[in-house]
């Protein structure tokens, strides 16, 4: 009798060991996403949470445009070495604008994106500090504004830009960014029909949306409204962590 009582209490803790088990097990939530995957949806999310809106903002407020659209590519030249000083003047390659020039760019890249393209920025607010650099160096109005007046681009309204197709292959647009010569200037029409044609759509779609541009250089564009305002002089502080 004793030896059925203690084989009896061996099977009902047996039992009982193995309910657990499954109880465990079947606690884990189904998912039929990979690890890989699963990490892909947690970062895709937290892109989205990090966006910004324009809306309540003040149009004189100044933004870094990648906080609010990531619509646009960057190749920003003075941040580098590829460029006609031949130095690196700026730490580190952001655009900062004032909010209002980043909506007029956000409705001119919507647009351009509708027909297979979108903006790919050289340049966007210059600290006045680079402007006397780059006035040391081709002091001449055509290309570069005088510092003691200030360039619209220290004040946040003007951008230096090019398109670029929805898959990133920059766009034929006749001459490098910064080519100071009659070759960059608009009413050159003795070009290849599809660089003009190029032109065109960049500089037609720009000046819907309230740009302007000069007569010397394709890829300068001024928002009208923003040559009213004050002269900036901060400089950006650079992201460490991420090597900029």
């Amino acid at each position: 009798m004793i030896r059925v009582l203690i084989l009896g209490l061996s099977l009902l803790i047996l039992s009982c060991k193995e309910t657990t088990s499954e109880k465990k097990v079947s606690s884990k939530p189904e998912t039929n996403l990979a690890p890989e995957d699963s990490l892909s949806v947690v970062s895709k999310q937290a892109e989205e949470v990090k966006l910004k809106s324009l809306d309540n903002l003040s149009d004189t407020t100044f933004i870094r445009l990648a906080d609010y659209s990531r619509d646009f590519s960057y190749d920003l030249r003075y941040a580098t070495e590829n460029n006609f000083m031949k130095e690196k003047v700026y730490e580190c390659g952001e655009c900062y604008l004032r909010a209002k020039t980043a909506k007029a760019l956000m409705q001119a890249n919507d647009e351009l994106m509708k027909k297979g393209y979108r903006i790919r920025f050289f340049d966007c607010y210059r600290p006045r500090s680079v402007q006397y650099i780059m006035w040391e160096i081709v002091p001449n109005p055509q290309y570069v504004a005088n510092p003691d007046k200030g360039s619209i681009h220290n004040r946040g309204g003007a951008v230096d830009i090019t398109l670029e197709t929805l898959e990133g292959v920059e766009v034929d647009m006749g001459t490098d960014f910064d080519y100071f010569g009659k070759k960059a200037y608009h009413d050159n029409t003795d070009l290849p029909e599809k660089i003009l044609a190029n032109r065109k759509l960049l500089k037609e779609t720009m000046e819907k949306y309230g740009f302007w541009s000069i007569r010397t250089e394709w890829w300068h564009y001024n928002l009208g409204s923003a040559s009213r305002d004050k002269i900036a002089e901060f400089e950006w502080e650079c992201d460490t962590v991420q090597g900029d």
